[in-house]
């Protein structure tokens, strides 16, 4: 395709998913040219990356060998450090976060926001922490960096400095859920055998503000959609901390 085409990534990306439709989710991931071959064993990643190469071959389509990695124990993939110990944030990405100069005016605020969220599922509470700041982008507010809004910012580059090493989901076993929700905001955690695989958390929209306590674990809703990809078809244990939602099924019969 041409340079400068708006739909030339979106296009290519469609085409990477087709050539490499059979061995998604397997054994190979791809984002537009990026393409990471995962496997178990040494003598499998050989017979995948042989099956691979095959593949591009046979769509004519090349891969310049300067840009490649071969036997990897681990992998930077899309501002992550992935390896068969679990994923983490790669710390050449968030260096940016660390050196960032305290905000002066909102869009430094969205900026610094924007670059955190991305690694947000490393962070427990992250909305909850953020909250101070995220009041500034809010329409008609007036800029105020506050004693809060300081703490709230050194908290955030704190949390991203001693992210946890977060494990890989194995879609064969079953799924744990933890979710709580305040005043403050929704909270969830998504774990398998005991280790975490991320955290969600989201601030109350101004109308669910008012809702009742049993209303208030529609955390239970948030993480459903959240991490739907991982809970569909898979058995999966939710605990939440309010006993009035058990009876919500005992009245329904």
């Amino acid at each position: 395709m041409s340079f400068g085409l708006t739909n030339a990534p979106a296009y290519f990306m469609n085409l990477m998913n087709k050539v490499f439709m059979e061995y998604l989710d397997k054994f190979v991931v791809v984002f537009i040219d990026d393409i990471l071959i995962y496997s178990k064993t040494e003598e499998e990643h050989e017979e995948h990356l042989r099956l691979v190469l095959q593949k591009l071959r046979d769509h004519k389509l090349y891969a310049k060998l300067s840009k490649c990695e071969f036997w990897l124990d681990q992998v930077p993939f899309l501002g992550h450090i992935v390896s068969k110990g679990g994923i983490m944030v790669d710390p050449s990405k968030i260096s940016s976060v660390m050196d960032w100069k305290v905000p002066e005016v909102v869009k430094e605020v969205r900026g610094f926001l924007g670059l955190a969220g991305y690694y947000r599922r490393f962070i427990e509470s992250f909305s909850r922490i953020a909250k101070p700041m995220t009041s500034l982008l809010e329409k008609g507010v007036p800029f105020n960096w506050t004693k809060e809004r300081q703490a709230a910012f050194d908290e955030l580059k704190k949390r991203l400095t001693t992210a946890p090493v977060l494990t890989l989901p194995d879609l064969t076993k079953s799924f744990t859920v933890y979710c709580d929700a305040s005043k403050e905001g929704l909270g969830c955690v998504l774990m398998q055998e005991g280790k975490v695989i991320a955290y969600a958390s989201r601030q109350l929209r101004k109308h669910e503000v008012n809702y009742p306590t049993h209303d208030l674990e529609l955390a239970v809703l948030c993480m459903l959609k959240i991490w739907r990809h991982y809970l569909f078809g898979n058995k999966c244990e939710i605990y939440t901390d309010h006993k009035s939602l058990k009876y919500i099924f005992t009245r329904m019969s």
